[in-house]
């Protein structure tokens, strides 16, 4: 692996698989130095293999629901590739279904919290000091279940609503220096952007479409574009907010047929 420090740095937290994959790949297009950091080595490894090719790349295995390797994952993206200038904060439990509320554990529960929410704190926590010294941003991956919900979603949907609130408390805490935003996608389709054992091709009927009232479910490269627009210049005035990209599905109001 090459290294080029006049190259911006990335940090992609879940950058193995999914939405984090698709942004990890899009970044390094865009001439940025990227760390992937994933729970799964086997996804992690498979990514270096994949996207070695596009520019310098690394991965580092962290659970970032623990703070010590959290803060030791900031220090060798450091000595690695340099100052983290973009923090992408994709690492979750992409599973929105917990169970009946009644058969909720406390572990369970707090297992969701603690990866999808506390985790986002607390690399934003570590990397706060290198983002602030390169002026920085942070995108969080949140959810549109945030904002709306199915039952036995209840674990899945508080963290990811703890998250769009994190990311204006945050923002208002690190400007000027850094801009903090979050993202709320509704139906991204990942099948084909999992690790080769885990991946599968998907099948989705007219009506899966159709609900969406631009007329087809999300990919992982919508979300990736946005991703390009918020750490880009372009997006200088922009801080605090959350976006919603869902293809328009929580706009569309339903109604029960008789």
């Amino acid at each position: 692996m090459s290294q080029s420090k006049s190259k911006p740095v990335a940090l992609i937290t879940g950058g193995a698989q999914g939405l984090g994959r698709a942004i990890s790949g899009a970044l390094l297009q865009q001439g940025w130095q990227v760390m992937i950091a994933d729970l799964d080595g086997e996804a992690g490894t498979e990514c270096l293999h994949l996207f070695d090719h596009l520019g310098p790349v690394a991965f580092e295995a962290v659970d970032v629901a623990q703070e010590a390797q959290v803060k030791a994952l900031m220090q060798t993206t450091a000595e690695r590739l340099g100052q983290v200038q973009l923090l992408v904060n994709c690492a979750g439990i992409s599973n929105p279904f917990s169970g009946a509320l009644e058969d909720l554990d406390l572990a369970t529960w707090q297992r969701y919290i603690d990866v999808n929410l506390t985790g986002t704190f607390l690399c934003v926590k570590h990397a706060a000091p290198m983002l602030r010294a390169t002026r920085g941003s942070i995108i969080n991956l949140a959810s549109t279940r945030a904002l709306q919900s199915e039952p036995d979603t209840e674990a899945y949907s508080a963290s990811k609503g703890g998250v769009v609130s994190l990311t204006h408390a945050l923002a208002i805490s690190l400007g000027p220096e850094v801009r903090v935003n979050a993202i709320s996608p509704g139906w991204i389709e990942v099948g084909e952007w999992q690790k080769s054992s885990s991946r599968y091709q998907p099948f989705h009927s007219q009506e899966d479409h159709e609900q969406h009232p631009v007329g087809r479910i999300g990919k992982p490269d919508d979300v990736a574009g946005l991703v390009l627009w918020l750490a880009s210049d372009l997006a200088s005035f922009v801080t605090g907010q959350n976006f919603v990209l869902d293809g328009g599905m929580t706009r569309k109001m339903i109604y029960q047929a008789d």
